[in-house]
């Protein structure tokens, strides 16, 4: 008889904090703590809860590395001939930046509602180190970007850190230490791999990342594939094949669409006009840059920038990164 009692209130308990309230509570959480359309900043730099209000039809975007966790809506991802689903059911991680297309499932009544984690490579790299130290394995090859199912550990991980980032004090003390335990269930799950070579450097995955982050920080200058595959430290034939492996383009497209993206959020936020802004992003033709901007974005740059405005916001990048993004 005690058994069976036992056994009723062991059933009871998991309906009351199984995964169906674990997600309402994150969604009452996040809905909360995300009042404004766009990226809401916190008390943590790389961490940023994005309320999105409307859908978005395909859209070019361009992700720093780092993790995004979607409560509720779903986000679609259209890179080469993949598709990649983020959802509540599914989280994405980026090990490099990667330009893709991406479309948003939102409205006002049932707006999406997600996580954003800018990758602390200083951070992840030190976590990285003790996981080898105790020979701590993960799986998975090596791709740019994976799409992975959120299994029960890092739903309860995500539950703890929203918990905790609702209170201003508990999330400038504790956070870090929650931050860290999401970093340690994607390096050890699904997508571990795939992080962890973009961490290591002296692999072929490393080396191509190296080449990624200059591009990133010297896209204005004259940069050419033979640089390039210097800084890879390969041939110039070796490079583009792996460049083409972990990035779906030539590294000459690569660079046209950071430049592009960079010359976007230069308008978008700083206000430049197109010519100042192509430019600075190292175009010497504006009107060469007008027509790559229009096949990029399908629209001119003045239409693109006006229908960013009256569709989301975009803070002030808080935290440094050496990446162009979207965000």
């Amino acid at each position: 008889m005690r058994a069976q009692k036992s056994k009723r209130q062991s059933s009871m308990n998991a309906k009351l904090n199984g995964p169906g309230q674990r997600e309402r509570k994150m969604v009452a959480l996040l809905d909360k703590m995300a009042p404004r359309e766009g990226y809401n900043l916190t008390a943590l730099p790389d961490v940023r809860f994005l309320r999105s209000n409307r859908s978005l039809i395909r859209t070019p975007v361009l992700y720093d590395p780092g993790i995004v966790i979607v409560c509720q809506g779903r986000k679609r991802g259209y890179w080469g001939n993949r598709t990649y689903v983020y959802d509540a059911q599914h989280y994405l991680a980026v090990s490099i930046p990667i330009p893709f297309t991406m479309e948003t499932e939102a409205s006002l009544e049932h707006p999406l509602l997600a996580i954003y984690f800018h990758l602390d490579v200083p951070k992840a790299t030190d976590l990285l180190l003790e996981l080898e130290e105790r020979d701590i394995a993960a799986s998975a090859a090596p791709i740019g970007m994976v799409a992975s199912e959120m299994d029960p550990a890092m739903s309860a991980s995500v539950e703890r850190l929203l918990d905790i980032m609702a209170s201003p004090d508990d999330s400038r003390i504790l956070g870090p230490a929650m931050v860290r335990e999401i970093y340690f269930r994607v390096l050890t799950g699904p997508q571990g791999g795939t992080l962890r070579a973009a961490l290591d450097m002296q692999s072929h995955f490393g080396r191509i990342s190296r080449a990624i982050r200059r591009i990133h920080t010297d896209y204005g200058s004259a940069l050419n594939v033979w640089q390039l595959a210097l800084e890879a430290r390969m041939s110039v034939p070796t490079f583009h094949m792996h460049f083409k492996q972990v990035t779906q383009t030539s590294p000459m497209q690569y660079l046209k669409a950071v430049r592009l993206h960079q010359a976007r959020l230069l308008m978008f936020r700083n206000g430049k006009t197109a010519a100042a802004a192509a430019v600075e992003v190292g175009y010497e033709s504006p009107s060469q840059f007008n027509r790559e901007f229009k096949r990029l974005f399908g629209r001119t740059p003045l239409t693109e920038v006006a229908w960013m405005r009256s569709s989301f916001e975009l803070p002030p990048p808080e935290s440094p990164s050496v990446y162009v993004s979207s965000h």
